[in-house]
């Protein structure tokens, strides 16, 4: 039994990893409900039969859910994509074409989650903790692989910009990545955030337009302009 317990798989560690993921699930249902004002521990302690006291056994506030939130988002967002690119082994256009597609896709059924990702979702919260950050490289990396298969490494970027995107790399270990391939990277990943952005937020159905045919011509044309 000590052995269980030290390796994590005890009948303690899976109980309370039950309930953890318990109340990630009820959490889930409130931002999807209510957003991030709604998320309460104590309406969650409620609805599974426990006391406030409990559930802060397993949370100790609700940033550490919210951060376990984000870090299972990013999670899922990367295997999304990762999936994408390894089904798409055609060539490297219909790859990147079909990231894009797959980043719009995962926002769309999950825009609750998608906004927790790239905007604080509550006053003081740190959404740029070093935790949030790791958490959030997965599918960086992603991206920054399907762009180097066809972006010119060699291509052009202003001196500022490209000690920037050094420091970066060094940073979070992005090693080997020709600095302009990772400004066209994140330029894509711009244009592509923008656009969900706008979407999931009504912005192109107040205007009575379908965004699907601008995402896919943005898409289609950044990517021929590598």
């Amino acid at each position: 039994m000590a052995a269980e317990t030290r390796t994590g798989t005890g009948p303690r560690d899976r109980f309370r990893a039950q309930v953890r993921q318990e109340v990630k699930t009820a959490a889930l249902r409130q931002l999807a409900e209510g957003g991030p004002e709604a998320l309460s521990l104590n309406a969650i302690a409620k609805q599974l039969g426990m006391t406030g006291p409990a559930l802060y056994r397993y949370f100790a506030n609700r940033d550490s859910l919210l951060t376990d939130l984000v870090i299972d988002a990013y999670g899922d967002l990367a295997s999304a994509l990762s999936r994408t690119a390894e089904a798409c082994t055609e060539d490297a256009v219909t790859r990147l074409t079909e990231l894009g597609r797959a980043y719009r896709a995962w926002a769309l059924a999950e825009p609750h989650r998608y906004r927790l990702l790239f905007r604080a979702p509550l006053q003081g919260y740190d959404a740029q903790s070093a935790s949030l950050v790791e958490a959030s490289q997965p599918a960086m990396t992603v991206l920054l692989d399907a762009v180097s298969a066809l972006a010119e490494p060699d291509a052009r970027v202003p001196e500022g910009a490209a000690a920037q995107f050094r420091e970066w790399q060094e940073r979070h270990g992005f090693e080997g990545v020709p600095e302009a391939v990772a400004a066209r990277s994140t330029m894509l990943w711009a244009h592509l955030h923008g656009m969900v952005a706008l979407e999931i937020e009504g912005n192109f159905t107040s205007m009575g337009i379908d965004p699907s045919f601008l995402y896919e011509a943005e898409v289609t044309d950044f990517v021929r302009s590598l």
